[in-house]
Parts: structure tokens; C-alpha cells; sequence
């Protein structure tokens, strides 16, 4: 696991495709395979914080795209439901099991460390 600045909340390596989460400075999830942004929508590198969370969120920046399970941790970008196989608009896809599991994990104010 490659994050330094997180004890509660999530990490992201985005070269390797793998998100974890954290309580009190152990893993308690992942890794699990997830896809970032794809080229020219990159997803942001660096420490966020989680704030907002929906069930289900509709894009209004693409055609009400549905967004289950959204967890806001940059302007426009969360981690939610979406494809394993298609690159996302900046976002961090998850399984439907995963996204649900960082959902009802992750709360206002956690950490989010992205790493290259």
C-alpha cells in the first residue's frame, strides 16, 4: 500500500489500479482493482477529503450519467459504481461490491491519498 498520509479513509494508486481503506492506520479493504481517468480527464494526484457522499448521484456534467454509490473527494470526482474496463472522466471506478463498501465506509472529512 503506497499512501503515507492517510490513517482513516482511502488510498488510490493509480498506476497500479488498486484502492484500499484504512482505519486507525491499518488496511481493513483491498486492495481492489479500480479505473481512473482517462486521458485528457486525468484523476487528481495528491491528499483530498471526502466531502459528500450519495447513494445515487446523476451527472449533470454527462447526460445524468448514473453514479451509484458516490463518494466526493475532489470537485466532480468521487469514487462510485462504473466500469472495470473503461477509463472514467476522472473518477476512481469500482465494482458494485467495492463502491458500496467504500460508501458505507468512508464519512465527511476522511482522508483520500491519490497516488501516481
Amino acid at each position: 500500500m503506497p499512501c503515507t498520509n492517510v490513517t482513516t479513509g482511502a488510498c488510490v494508486d493509480l498506476s497500479a489500479h488498486k484502492a484500499w481503506l484504512l482505519q486507525g492506520g491499518q488496511v481493513i479493504y483491498g486492495p481492489v482493482p479500480m479505473l481512473p481517468g482517462r486521458k485528457g480527464y486525468p484523476t487528481p494526484v495528491g491528499t483530498f477529503h471526502v466531502y459528500s457522499r450519495e447513494k445515487m448521484h446523476l451527472s449533470k456534467e454527462f447526460d445524468n450519467a448514473k453514479m451509484p454509490n458516490s463518494v466526493f473527494f475532489y470537485p466532480g470526482d468521487a469514487f462510485h459504481t462504473g466500469s472495470l474496463s473503461v477509463y472514467s472522466h476522472g473518477c476512481i471506478h469500482l465494482s458494485s461490491s467495492a463502491s458500496l463498501k467504500f460508501f458505507d465506509t468512508l464519512r465527511i472529512g476522511d482522508t483520500v491519498q491519490v497516488v501516481p
